[in-house]
């Protein structure tokens, strides 16, 4: 049973809390999307003396308050309730001391299914609306800007493909050896622990060094792209219609364009990750299948 039928069938068992969450967390989304649109126009229409931009840009902030604020608050309900229902499910079957290993290792994956739906699928879906909505509201600015955009995309997808079979690789290599802690630390040999400690340590050295040189390259694309975006954009002359509110627009879209440029090696990493643990841990499907369904 792979990990990504049980979170299907997790979604599925509390899809309308689901819905809710996500429905608030889009209007989030939205809100955020839209502030950069209004900041430019408020700065536009108080340098011509009118308030309306700045009561827009008030109205979006709001909203975007209200729909966070009470996103943030249900989360918390509907995430530790599905745990609870889940882990409590794991654990209510009848079992031995031979089998208490193995229900702590199910309950510390189930609470990874649970942290993979409020945090990790937040952080691509947000991804998704910096990336798409900030080329759609670009696109309305300077056509130029998206084209540079898109061309940023192609390196950025290439990076995070290697990146992601270096990272699978590296992560396979530390959870070898994490595999074999307990045995180890049972020897009650120091020579054996400390050469076990060490290679987690060398593991662990060569996964940040990877993501160190993975985020210099990641920002250096980011930096071009701002660079040259803002290039074409100051050119303009303010007697074809650009104003210093659009300049403020497109740079706040460009620099969520770049943020959710970011999250895609993350994302990459995060699924070589997810794949790496469920090949190691054998899922009982009956016992998750009702724990689920209960």
């Amino acid at each position: 049973m792979s990990r990504f039928s049980v979170l299907k069938k997790i979604i599925i068992k509390h899809k309308y809390r689901l819905i809710l969450t996500y429905t608030l967390f889009s209007v989030e989304m939205i809100g955020l999307l839209l502030r950069p649109f209004f900041l430019g126009k408020a700065v536009d229409d108080l340098l011509e003396g009118s308030y309306k931009g700045l009561i827009y840009l008030a109205i979006t902030h709001l909203v975007w308050l209200v729909a966070g604020t009470i996103r943030q608050m249900y989360d918390t309900r509907t995430y530790s309730s599905i745990y609870t229902t889940l882990v409590t499910g794991l654990l209510s079957r009848k079992y031995n001391n031979a089998d208490v290993s193995k229900l702590s290792a199910h309950s510390t994956l189930a609470r990874e299914f649970i942290d993979f739906l409020e945090f990790d699928l937040n952080y691509v879906v947000e991804a998704a609306y910096n990336l798409i909505g900030s080329l759609v509201m670009l696109f309305f600015y300077e056509k130029i800007v998206v084209v540079i955009c898109l061309i940023a995309l192609i390196p950025v997808l290439i990076i995070s493909y290697y990146y992601g079979k270096k990272m699978k690789r590296l992560n396979k290599m530390k959870n070898d050896e994490l595999e074999n802690q307990v045995a180890t630390i049972s020897t009650r040999n120091i020579k054996k622990i400390n050469l076990h400690y060490s290679n987690l340590r060398k593991w662990q050295i060569k996964i940040h060094d990877k993501e160190a040189w993975n985020f210099g390259m990641m920002e250096l694309i980011v930096l071009s792209v701002i660079v040259i975006s803002l290039l074409f954009t100051t050119s303009k002359t303010w007697d074809e219609g650009f104003l210093a509110g659009d300049i403020i627009g497109i740079y706040n879209y460009i620099l969520k364009f770049v943020g959710g440029l970011d999250t895609i090696p993350y994302t990459v990493q995060r699924f070589s990750s997810l794949k790496d643990i469920t090949r190691r841990i054998e899922l009982e499907g009956e016992y998750f299948n009702s724990a689920i369904e209960k």
